[in-house]
């Protein structure tokens, strides 16, 4: 593998956790090997990888794309990162409210929606 695969896992297993990477690990499969290689290098070995802003600036960041662009999906995955990037929740929920001004209420909506069930279910375990 090369330079960039090996930093983005070490990344990607700082900000998401060794469970949930494992977990991805055993799920991948000859359909996706060439995709995960692609997001743990670009994804996780450059962009979160640099040192041009904190995690937990970067992490802000992503769930408000995350929640502009309508990917939900990954909104519960990075709500969960937070709690290793340092990212508060206050700080969720104020890029929430740029997403409502900039992006529009229902995105921030269900972003919010997501983040409560997700907080809810972090406290409960």
């Amino acid at each position: 593998m090369s330079d960039r695969f090996e930093a983005g896992m070490a990344v990607r297993r700082s900000v998401l956790g060794d469970a949930h990477v494992e977990q991805a690990e055993a799920n991948k499969s000859d359909v996706d090997t060439a995709f995960q290689t692609l997001i743990t290098e670009s994804a996780w070995g450059t962009v979160w990888a640099s040192d041009g802003i904190s995690q937990r600036e970067r992490s802000m960041l992503t769930l408000a794309l995350l929640a502009a662009l309508g990917n939900f999906d990954e909104i519960p995955m990075h709500i969960r990162a937070t709690a290793r990037t340092g990212a508060s929740k206050q700080d969720v929920l104020e890029a929430f409210q740029h997403v409502a001004i900039y992006a529009g209420v229902p995105r921030a909506n269900q972003a919010l929606k997501l983040a409560k069930q997700t907080y809810a279910q972090m406290e409960a375990e």
